[in-house]
């Protein structure tokens, strides 16, 4: 009778998908278990059904991009950036915007994979999803840890809230707030409020957060940084985690007959164009969204290769071409 796969299976003590990844080259493989299901095969005589490989490695020249929302200008410029790259590359893109909803999510995904697409490059923050479990999936994650798997590609967000916080406190401002996103996503974005907490007690200053969900309408986050105003009216400076936050702030201020620079110190968080233009007055971190986006996709297509990769891409936050932070308020930081 002829071998079958499951035969291979278990002469070689591992599972029919080992097996599979084994033949197909996909998914990350000691060379002791790769050695193991070729001596399997070898001993059973078992030939892989050729024509089924070759369909299992075709590739749709389809990228799945996953991000809450394109509205929001720093995955929106980044979106485009990733879009323009691919097409270069060949790639045709499917874009889902999931809203920080799981179900909306798992639905995105379920959709992507019956099309086949090759990779994905995700931006959300439902990391226990099942999908993402998919060892024959290449993925990888821009500012979110989905497993340990996943690598991820972001900007140095631990120097970023240092540099923010740190040229408010240069500044004189004593009381400084920070926003931050919610406690329970786990992300490197995080960081930015562990930076902020240090430096400030570097400096023997309290440290002030308040958590604003990414998801929730403006009407509550208007309802926060009106908190913030009432609950703190001495507070001389802000490090908002996103530049829309900082704007909204900076039009609330105005009700507590609080002017920027002159009573309010306030730094944001992206840098996007779009803010920058719109928004000249706000000072901001910057992003390198370009940078990103290009190695989001080399990682990417590593992964697809079956090549190696690492855990983490980190950009650095730098006063220079690359990365910079850019003062706008010239009174503030002369």
């Amino acid at each position: 009778m002829k071998p079958k796969l499951d035969d291979v299976a278990k002469l070689a003590n591992v599972s029919k998908t080992t097996v599979s990844r084994v033949l197909n080259k996909r998914g990350y493989l000691s060379q002791e278990t790769i050695d193991k299901v070729y001596d399997a095969m070898a001993k059973l005589n078992y030939q892989p059904n050729t024509v089924a490989r070759q369909l299992y490695n075709k590739k749709t020249q389809i990228i799945g991009l996953i991000f809450p929302t394109v509205t929001n200008p720093f995955f929106g410029e980044l979106v485009e950036e990733l879009e323009k790259k691919l097409y270069l590359q060949g790639y045709k893109v499917i874009i889902g915007n999931s809203m920080n909803d799981p179900e909306k999510e798992t639905n995105y995904l379920n959709q992507l994979l019956s099309n086949q697409v090759d990779g994905l490059i995700v931006g959300t923050h439902n990391r226990d999803i099942e999908q993402y479990k998919n060892d024959n999936l290449p993925i990888v994650a821009i500012d979110q840890i989905m497993n340990e798997d996943i690598p991820i590609i972001e900007s140095d967000n631990y120097l970023g809230g240092q540099l923010a916080t740190e040229r408010l406190i240069n500044k004189g401002a004593k009381k400084i707030i920070h926003t931050s996103g919610p406690d329970y996503l786990n992300s490197p974005t995080y960081r930015r409020r562990l930076a902020y907490e240090d430096k400030m007690r570097e400096h023997g200053l309290n440290p002030i957060s308040y958590s604003v969900d990414f998801n929730i309408p403006y009407e509550d986050k208007i309802q926060i940084f009106n908190r913030i105003f009432k609950e703190h009216p001495d507070v001389e400076g802000i490090f908002a985690s996103n530049d829309l936050d900082a704007a909204l702030i900076m039009n609330i201020a105005k009700n507590y007959n609080k002017k920027l620079p002159e009573d309010l110190l306030l730094v944001g968080y992206d840098g996007t164009k779009i803010m920058r233009t719109v928004f000249s007055e706000l000072t901001t971190i910057i992003q390198p969204i370009d940078e990103i986006s290009t190695k989001a996709i080399e990682v990417l297509n590593d992964r697809m290769e079956n090549k190696d990769t690492l855990k983490e891409y980190i950009f650095p936050l730098q006063f220079g071409k690359a990365v910079h932070v850019k003062f706008n308020q010239d009174n503030l930081y002369n």
